[in-house]
């Protein structure tokens, strides 16, 4: 197997640069042509892809059927991992809670998402409104295995709230999360997945508000700095900003993360 040496993995990305910018180059003339007809590049976070993307990508498709789509989870192309992700990856936007830093991105606010204390069907808390962090010290908790943003935010949490709980079990997804929480396994710090709580079904787990002030999280829309958005793209992030939840937090423009 050759190896490149580290001038020749240099001059490769500049190549490979150059190779997408004619590929959008051809896609976009095209697309001038024809923009109904283009194909979007979308990344998302799993825990939107239950219920935000689908959507969007549904009422979107009823305004603009032949548009295509190519669907990515945000871990599975490593698009915010790098200053090179967004563009080697070839996606055009990316609909995430993790604000990135360090690489040549605009992020754009979408909304902001409560996050709630998800416990068991027959937990003493199933019927209450809201729990702050601090009555949950004693809790086993499910937690998502870092690295993920989500255990980010709940080692935030429980940082200021300062507590030190039992970790039951560390999983790789919410659903698994919501999953052990519904066996009665502990309980789980998760977003509310479109719901304002999930309505309650049997067996399932049920949806407590925390109350601590940083029980948020978030949603962005991400876009690189570095390639123009074709017009299929540019078409759908229009749709997009038109459509999601009004912001709970003040609206920012479009603006340089880092």
């Amino acid at each position: 197997m050759l190896r490149l040496t580290h001038a020749g993995s240099v001059f490769k990305r500049h190549v490979d640069r150059l190779i997408n910018t004619l590929d959008d180059g051809l896609a976009a003339v095209d697309q001038l042509l024809d923009p109904e007809r283009g194909t979007v590049v979308l990344a998302h976070d799993p825990s939107l892809g239950s219920w935000l993307v689908p959507a969007l990508i549904s009422g979107f498709r009823d305004e603009h059927p032949l548009v295509q789509f190519v669907v990515h989870q945000t871990g599975q192309e490593g698009v915010l991992s790098s200053p090179e992700g967004l563009v080697e990856s070839r996606v055009d936007l990316v609909i995430t809670a993790q604000r990135p830093h360090g690489i040549p991105v605009q992020w754009r606010l979408l909304f902001r998402e409560d996050l709630f204390l998800a416990v068991p069907a027959r937990h003493a808390w199933a019927g209450r409104t809201e729990v702050s962090m601090a009555e949950a010290a004693g809790e086993p908790f499910v937690v998502p295995r870092a690295p993920s943003p989500m255990r980010q935010r709940w080692e935030r949490l429980v940082a200021a709230a300062g507590i030190e709980p039992q970790v039951a079990f560390e999983v790789d997804d919410l659903t698994t999360a919501r999953g052990f929480v519904a066996a009665g396994l502990g309980v789980a710090v998760v977003p509310a997945t479109g719901d304002d709580p999930l309505p309650a079904s049997t067996g399932g787990p049920r949806l407590v508000r925390i109350s601590d002030a940083a029980a948020a999280r978030d949603v962005g829309l991400v876009r690189s700095t570095e390639r123009a958005l074709l017009p299929a793209a540019a078409l759908f992030r229009r749709y997009l900003l038109a459509h999601v939840p009004r912001p709970q937090v003040p609206d920012v423009a479009d603006v340089p993360a880092g």
